[in-house]
């Protein structure tokens, strides 16, 4: 056999075993592949549509707030408290920077032990108000969003967090395994077989088998590049591990992340009063005026389920990006800053960890890259059902083929 035919012979062979690769983890992980990209397009816009819907409850509408000063944040918790009865209380404030936006109080509570997304989340609302008069504007029950479901559906199946989420991981290394395996077999033998794979030439074609067989390799060879990028973001949110991983890569072989631990509440509690958190809150604003939000943990009581050593308050620096996050810390008795760290400081290491949600979903590219995300996680919806049409046809044919006939 000659050099170049052996060549191609082992090439051939290659194909052919990368081909059954590929076929086997397809109809292995079809259904759930499905299902992750079907709910990713449905989740993309869902800030933004969030956002568009609920307007009347996300903006007060107080007039003339120039002259007016927020209620203190420990009076609003009071009357959220008092109109909703739960049987727990709010215990966590969603701050704007913009004075237009409502204040927004959580309510929370899960159990640990559900085994699918109707047992797990039990309580699950968020509270509308109006930091100046006090008026509750509205409840959302998170708990029956549509988008709530479709994340859950999306991480984890709505199964158990652990159970669910692993499940959604292997799912999602197999995919990637299978956009390199249908890069491979996608691969044209040469020239002229090359003007076939990347556009639809259906002039003369009446088949609808090949024009399937044409989508399946010409939308997922589009989409594996995007593709990959969504999935290995995801395998990240799936599996932590593999952000210490990559972090220790960008950080010089060093694993060890940045503490903060020695910033501790020194002040005596007594130093505390009503005024300290509104203290805190003025601060964040005054240092972060182009932020979008903060979050405050007032959960630090003689009856409260934990406790802190200092006020850590994580300011989120855009509406729909949680990568351009800043940090300070402060002493929650005194309200003194004790740090205070903004996300242009962070290491190289800790903003390539830190990007792996907003490049899941393409908001780290904004608008442009939620869309270029919907339409590939569209797009990868369709291949197992374009690939498993592709693996019945052939399979009919070969039960339709007569076996040939020895003398």
């Amino acid at each position: 056999m000659k050099r170049t035919e052996r060549k191609s012979f082992l090439k051939a062979k290659m194909k052919k075993y990368v081909g059954k690769i590929h076929l086997w983890l397809g109809l292995a992980s079809g259904i759930i592949v499905f299902i992750v990209s079907i709910t990713g397009a449905i989740y993309i816009f869902n800030e933004d549509i969030t956002e568009y819907t609920r307007q009347e409850l996300i903006f007060h509408g107080e007039q003339d707030i120039t002259n007016k000063r927020a209620l203190p944040v420990h009076e609003l918790k009071d009357i959220v408290n008092a109109y909703m009865k739960e049987e727990i209380n709010s215990e966590d404030v969603t701050v704007p920077i913009d004075p237009n936006r409502s204040y927004q109080f959580g309510f929370f509570k899960t159990n640990p032990e559900g085994w699918n997304y109707f047992d797990t989340y039990l309580i699950f609302k968020t509270v509308y108000v109006n930091q100046y008069t006090g008026e509750v504007i509205g409840v959302h029950n998170i708990r029956n969003n549509i988008f709530f479901f479709t994340m859950i559906l999306h991480r984890s199946l709505l199964l158990n967090g652990s159970i669910g989420s692993t499940i959604v991981g292997v799912a999602t290394i197999i995919f990637v395994v299978m956009l390199i395996s249908g890069i491979v077999l996608w691969w044209p033998k040469n020239k002229k077989a090359r003007k076939q794979r990347f556009w639809f030439r259906w002039k003369n074609i009446k088949n609808w088998k090949r024009k399937n067989y044409d989508v399946h390799n010409i939308l997922g060879f589009y989409a594996s590049f995007f593709a990959l990028i969504i999935a290995i973001a995801g395998l990240f949110l799936s599996f932590r591990v593999l952000g210490t991983y990559t972090y220790t890569l960008f950080n010089g072989g060093d694993s060890t992340y940045p503490s903060f631990e020695h910033y501790k509440t020194t002040a005596p509690e007594s130093m505390e009063t009503p005024e300290t958190i509104e203290q805190i809150i003025g601060k964040v604003r005054e240092l972060y005026p182009k932020a979008h939000s903060f979050g405050l943990d007032l959960e630090d009581h003689e009856e409260a389920d934990h406790h802190h050593d200092n006020l850590s308050v994580y300011v989120k620096g855009g509406p729909f990006t949680y990568h351009d996050t800043h940090l300070l810390i402060f002493d929650d008795h005194s309200g003194e800053l004790l740090f205070n760290r903004p996300y242009k400081d962070q290491s190289f290491a800790e903003k390539a960890v830190g990007i792996d949600y907003d490049l899941h979903v393409g908001s780290y590219f904004g608008m442009t890259g939620k869309i270029i995300g919907f339409f590939m996680s569209l797009i990868c919806a369709s291949l197992p059902i374009s690939g498993f049409l592709i693996w019945m046809g052939r399979k009919k044919k070969k039960k339709q083929t007569p076996p040939k006939l020895t003398a």
